[in-house]
């Protein structure tokens, strides 16, 4: 499916009375598992153990500011 028709589609599913705001953010959804799928077929992904030590130091910069 192009960008093109995952779009439409998603369009499709938005009620009649959707605000602007509420449109582009279920277009906004839609792009982000788009990308988190391409990620996965690429192999571009982490284990849960590879990213703890990564959430752990941010959480650690976080607190120090």
């Amino acid at each position: 499916m192009t960008d093109r028709e995952a779009g439409l589609d998603t369009l499709s599913q938005v009620p009649e009375n959707a605000s602007l705001e509420e449109i582009t953010e279920e277009l906004h959804i839609m792009a982000a598992v788009r990308r988190g799928r391409k990620a996965i077929a690429e192999g571009r992904t982490k284990t849960q153990e590879e990213v703890k030590p990564l959430v752990d130091s941010w959480a650690t910069r976080w607190a120090s500011k």
